[in-house]
């Protein structure tokens, strides 16, 4: 993923990147080059290319932020809603096991909001806001844990043996006895 919790630039990033297509701007006035430009800017030069092109069809107006790529399509008082609704879990829904899968909170979204989501952006939004994946843990419903502590503390250091060798090792393969 390109940019950190599946979004786009930062609203500083944004400022800072703007600025520079801004100073470039009053560059492309003075006549400078563009390799000169993109030089002193540190950005490529295709960056200076693209902005040169902008300028010169709408000036330095056309190089300002055009605003965040794009906004959330769940407002942050429908997210709460969604999560009410998996806080119900996924037999409330028709499922029948427990399990929450991005396919299952795909449907619900479209049920409850009218909204279609791909799956990765279903994904997306839930760790953009904090969600993380679990994997159920598979065990028998006749486990023991205590009995499993147990013999992990008493049984399997006898089972598991030394790690230590015997005898001093050699570190050649062909001429053991060798120092």
């Amino acid at each position: 993923m390109r940019y950190p919790q599946g979004g786009g630039l930062t609203p500083e990033r944004q400022q800072f990147r703007e600025e520079l297509r801004l100073k470039a701007a009053e560059r492309f006035a003075l006549g400078e080059a563009i390799a000169v430009i993109a030089k002193d800017l540190r950005v490529s030069v295709r960056s200076v290319q693209r902005w040169r092109q902008m300028w010169d069809e709408g000036g330095p107006r056309a190089l300002r932020s055009q605003g965040p790529v794009s906004l959330p399509r769940l407002s942050e008082k429908q997210f709460a809603q969604l999560e009410a609704e998996l806080a119900k879990g996924p037999a409330a829904h028709g499922w029948e096991d427990q399990r929450w899968t991005l396919s299952r909170v795909k449907t619900v979204i479209g049920r409850r909001f009218h909204l279609t989501y791909t799956v990765q952006g279903v994904r997306k939004l839930l760790v953009r806001n904090g969600w993380s994946c679990q994997v159920p843990a598979r065990r028998a419903v006749e486990r023991d844990d205590e009995a499993v502590a147990g013999w992990a503390r008493e049984v399997w250091p006898c089972a598991e043996g030394s790690r230590r060798p015997v005898e001093p090792g050699s570190s050649s393969r062909t001429r053991p006895d060798s120092p």
